[in-house]
């Protein structure tokens, strides 16, 4: 079997209906962007001992696994990270210079009734100095609501930061339940094994417990313009990597007031330790430039 992705010879963005869709909703589904084989490699990798020694460490069998920097863990995962078949799909809503801010599997335990995640915004995390940041989820099995896919608040980026705070730090957990008490605002997101979500960094989501019985499992990525500079939160090894155009070297600062992230997770650092905007591996690829 190859050890790289297959390639792709034509360029495919997005379309206009794909674009209004994304901006009415903060969430874009799209099937059939990877086929089985590359399926098959990411698959093989998720399965590699770099990747199962650190998931097997974080109670995979009763909630859900963030494993972060992915990119590291596996050379497959960077060449999925550059991959034309994201990145023409991505620089129509976030530009042509684009970072990574993060990489990760991310897993639902395969255990009846366990792994449900908070409803919650991916920039309350790590708010940054503009809201040009994208989440792509990989498939690498079908997602669906039995087992866990994640749900969205259509519309929920256009209401801007929410509150994640609880007797003053960070909890990772909205508190504004009244956005996603109204069933009919809610969208189960449900890409096919091979496809693609993508979400805006605003975009209230969640996920239920995985009720199937049977893996789910997704590679994601958030992408970040080159000009959103990091404000809060930690700095991963793949943190500020380059993924396609170039560093300007400039900061765009479009948020207006936003409430940082405070919380004990980073000793001796309440807001995390993103002052120095890059993680090893890009500092090294930086310095090998």
């Amino acid at each position: 079997m190859s050890q790289r992705l297959t390639s792709t010879m034509e360029v495919a963005g997005l379309t206009n209906a794909q674009m209004q869709s994304f901006w009415e909703d903060a969430y874009l589904v799209i099937d059939n962007i990877f086929p089985p084989t590359d399926v098959a490699l990411l698959r093989e990798a998720c399965d590699s001992p770099a990747v199962t020694t650190e998931w097997k460490k974080r109670d995979h069998e009763n909630k859900t696994v963030h494993l972060l920097e992915i990119t590291v863990k596996h050379p497959i995962f960077m060449e999925l990270a550059k991959s034309p078949r994201i990145l023409d799909r991505i620089t129509p809503l976030i530009g042509p210079n684009i970072q990574l801010q993060h990489s990760k599997l991310a897993t639902k335990p395969p255990v009846k009734g366990k792994g449900p995640f908070a409803w919650h915004q991916d920039f309350a995390y790590f708010p940054h100095t503009n809201t040009d940041l994208v989440a792509v989820m990989v498939l690498l099995d079908d997602a669906t609501p039995e087992n866990g896919c994640m749900q969205v608040v259509r519309g929920s980026h256009k209401l801007g930061l929410l509150n994640h705070m609880q007797g003053g730090l960070f909890t990772g957990m909205c508190q504004e339940s009244q956005y996603w008490e109204n069933e009919l605002r809610l969208a189960q997101v449900t890409p096919k094994v091979g496809g693609i979500s993508i979400h805006h960094c605003l975009a209230l989501h969640s996920s239920p417990a995985n009720l199937s019985g049977r893996p789910r499992r997704g590679v994601v990525f958030q992408y970040r313009a080159d000009d959103a500079y990091q404000l809060a939160d930690g700095v991963w090894a793949d943190t500020g990597l380059l993924i396609c155009g170039e560093k300007r070297e400039q900061v765009r600062c479009d948020v207006g007031l936003i409430c940082l992230p405070k919380s004990s997770r980073y000793q001796g650092h309440p807001f995390g330790h993103a002052w120095n905007q890059e993680g090893e591996l890009a500092q090294q690829v930086d310095s090998s430039a």
